[in-house]
């Protein structure tokens, strides 16, 4: 059974920068949660972008650590990274919007939860068009949420982009438990 730093019930948030473990710990929580209580009611909602930056891969998704079973509702973004692909702040500003006109979707389709673990839960938001209310009312059907976001000035901070992912980060700290 995995020691975790946090109980697996209530809202847990996990924010650092980029390459900190948030999407490894979010990875041992999911496991952790199956082991004691099953799979039924578990809800995966997988945002995170894989790219590389200055030579490093950036993001990452929860199957690089563990298996998420088919029983598992396994709601998965093919996520834009905007700072990373777009060359302007308009190119940036779009694929953002993009992201968030998918995440709606799959959050849409999403079953009732009775566990909902999600990484790099800010991608949706780094467009204004997507509520973080919205996300937030969908969790509250679980005992558990454990989701992860990035928080750092590595990719910027004056942009729209990391404007609005900011502004969720504050919004999703004051929260969670």
């Amino acid at each position: 059974m995995t020691n975790l730093p946090f109980p697996l019930s209530g809202s847990t948030l996990i924010v650092g920068p980029s390459q900190t473990g948030k999407t490894r710990l979010t990875a041992q929580a999911l496991d952790a949660w199956i082991e004691r209580k099953g799979t039924e009611g578990v809800v995966v909602l997988e945002f995170a972008p894989e790219v590389e930056h200055d030579g490093r891969v950036l993001g990452g998704r929860l199957d690089r650590f563990t298996t998420i079973p088919d029983r598992v509702w396994y709601g998965v973004l093919d996520a834009n990274a905007p700072r990373s692909e777009g060359e302007t702040e308009e190119e940036m500003v779009a694929l953002a919007r993009d992201n968030a006109k998918r995440a709606e979707r799959i959050l849409d389709e999403a079953p009732k939860p009775r566990a909902v673990f999600i990484n790099d839960s800010t991608i949706p938001f780094q467009h204004k068009s997507f509520d973080p209310e919205r996300l937030i009312s969908y969790c509250r059907w679980a005992e558990c949420v454990v989701m992860n976001a990035f928080e750092s000035d590595e990719l910027g901070t004056d942009d729209p982009v990391s404007r609005y992912e900011r502004e969720v980060v504050g919004f999703l700290r004051a929260w969670a438990d």
